[in-house]
């Protein structure tokens, strides 16, 4: 019984269920993105460039066997989440400078 009431305390200290919601919170926020990235900016920057080649969409990109269509559009959703974080960051730190001044 003491190891389950240990278990208990330990899953409810606040790092941990700060955790919890963090990993929550990022999964809907990855979701966002991908939905930013693959419904939005992708088809506003590459439309052009996949219509000359008869594509619909980045993941029909080809060379050979090689589909790096599918790659491609994972840099640039990794790209927009590091700028997204780098500005939620940014003006955290703002906030912070003007709390301590």
């Amino acid at each position: 019984m003491g190891m389950l009431r240990e278990f208990r305390e330990f899953a409810m200290k606040g790092n941990i269920v700060d955790l919890a919601v963090a990993v929550i919170i990022g999964g809907a926020f990855g979701a966002i993105i991908s939905s930013l990235v693959d419904d939005v900016i992708t088809p506003l920057l590459l439309t052009p460039a996949l219509t000359a080649i008869g594509a619909k969409d980045i993941g029909q990109l080809t060379w050979g066997t090689v589909k790096y269509g599918n790659f491609l559009a994972a840099i640039i959703k990794f790209v927009v989440i590091a700028f997204v974080l780098f500005l939620l960051i940014k003006g955290m730190n703002t906030l912070i400078k003007k709390k301590e001044a």
